[in-house]
Parts: structure tokens; C-alpha cells; sequence
């Protein structure tokens, strides 16, 4: 091989380990997810067990609603004045789905799993189909940043 060839191939396998090596920081994703409650008897590799208000619930690992459904978000700061809370905003066939969920759930929890951590979980009462479903704490100033980056806020345009 002469030079320029050398060279080319050296600027290619530059190039090609780049994207690999950016690929896990390009367009980072926001890594909230809802998981309904579900019975201890159900397959083990499909649940998992979570503390609520004492008692040990078992919730779904497949979420009910996760980082594709969202088109936008509103943060707040959550009350307990040390995190955050977002407003989510659903695609329209996430929102279908919400309802139908809590529709056929009342009386179970729904749990928030943010960033690898559940933040926050409610008591399902009543169906939610206003197309919006909020995380009321337990997000940090950083994972506010993440989202900034992954999508517009409620009332903007879409991110490019």
C-alpha cells in the first residue's frame, strides 16, 4: 500500500470507531418508563418486587408506557424541594392505551422507573386519558438536562 492509501484507511477506521465509541452519548434518550402492578405468581423473569408505602408489590417488567411514547415534557420542581417532577405528553396511541390500562386497573399501582431507579409510583383510582401522564419527584436537574436534549418541552417545536 502506498501512503495515501495508508492514510485513507487510517482516517476511515478513525471515523468508524468515533461513531462507535459517540454512539452511546448521540442522541441520548430519556429512560422513563410506567410498570403496572401485577400478582406475585406470575412468571418470575417478567416482575419484579418493589417496597410500597411497606408492603412488597410485584409490578410488570414490560412497562405500560415508556421513552417512544413521550412527544414532549414540562418539568417542575417536586415539593420535597431537593428533585423534579415532568409533565409527559403522549403520542396518541400511548394515550389509548393509558386509558384502556387504567381503565381495567383500578385498585393497583403504577410505578416510575426514571434513569435505571423508581422515583415515584400512584395508586391507580380512576382512567387517565388526558394524553398526559407526570412523574411528581425524584428527577435531578441533570436528567432535566438529558431530556432538554432528547425532546422539545410542551408547547414547542419538535426537536431536530
Amino acid at each position: 500500500m502506498n501512503l495515501s492509501v495508508k492514510t485513507v484507511v487510517v482516517v476511515v477506521f478513525a471515523v468508524l470507531m468515533g461513531g462507535v465509541m459517540a454512539g452511546g452519548d448521540k442522541g441520548k434518550k430519556v429512560n422513563i418508563s410506567f410498570h403496572i402492578e401485577t400478582e406475585a405468581s406470575d412468571n418470575p423473569k417478567m416482575i419484579f418486587p418493589h417496597q410500597v408505602i411497606g408492603k412488597q408489590r410485584f409490578f410488570r417488567r414490560v412497562p405500560e408506557v415508556s421513552s417512544k411514547d413521550y412527544v414532549a415534557f414540562s418539568p417542575f420542581p417536586a415539593e420535597d424541594q431537593m428533585s423534579y417532577g415532568v409533565i409527559l405528553q403522549l403520542k396518541d396511541n400511548a394515550r389509548r392505551r393509558l386509558a384502556a390500562m387504567t381503565q381495567i386497573s383500578s385498585g393497583k399501582w403504577l410505578v416510575c422507573q426514571a434513569f435505571g431507579r423508581i422515583v415515584d409510583g400512584v395508586l391507580v383510582e380512576d382512567p387517565v386519558d388526558d394524553g398526559v401522564i407526570v412523574v411528581w419527584r425524584g428527577l435531578t436537574i441533570e436528567e432535566i438536562r438529558q431530556m432538554d436534549e432528547a425532546m422539545p418541552r410542551i408547547g414547542e417545536k419538535k426537536k431536530k
